[in-house]
């Protein structure tokens, strides 16, 4: 089973904006001319990288709940322009949404282990076209 790993998205208020700031990203990176890929850099590389990059994803929490995974492509050891060593996190562009699970707030990255990943939305006629609170509510009430 892979190992996943579950982290806070900063400035998006919605699965949308991770989106349209993904898209944004991307065309900038091929109108510069530089590889077109999507690289969210970390400062730690994690120590169970092996289990991570054998079919894992990343696990957005979008406002304090998990919305969106993203499939982990690669993990590059880099060195910062401040001479600091970093983890690039190389990831497949396009989102999935997922069953929408509350998160507190947390520094970093955690683990998250495949048999406590909520599952993908959208595939099978689910509720995956359902506004963001309204899956959230379904979810509180037990019903996702």
């Amino acid at each position: 089973m892979p190992l996943h790993l579950q982290k806070l998205c900063v400035g998006a208020e919605s699965f949308e904006d991770m989106e349209d700031w993904i898209a944004q990203t991307l065309d900038q990176r091929r109108r510069a001319g530089l590889p077109v890929e999507q690289i969210h850099t970390t400062r730690m590389m994690p120590s169970r990288a092996a289990e991570i990059v054998e079919g894992g994803s990343l696990y957005w929490v979008i406002k304090g709940t998990m919305l969106a995974r993203q499939q982990i492509l690669e993990l590059r050891a880099v060195t910062g322009q401040d001479g600091i060593q970093r983890c690039a996190i190389v990831l497949e562009p396009r989102m999935v949404r997922v069953t929408p699970w509350p998160r507190r707030a947390f520094q970093g990255w955690r683990y998250l282990a495949h048999d406590d990943a909520p599952g993908d939305l959208g595939a099978g006629g689910d509720a995956g076209d359902l506004p963001q609170h309204l899956l959230l509510e379904l979810r509180e009430l037990g019903l996702l």
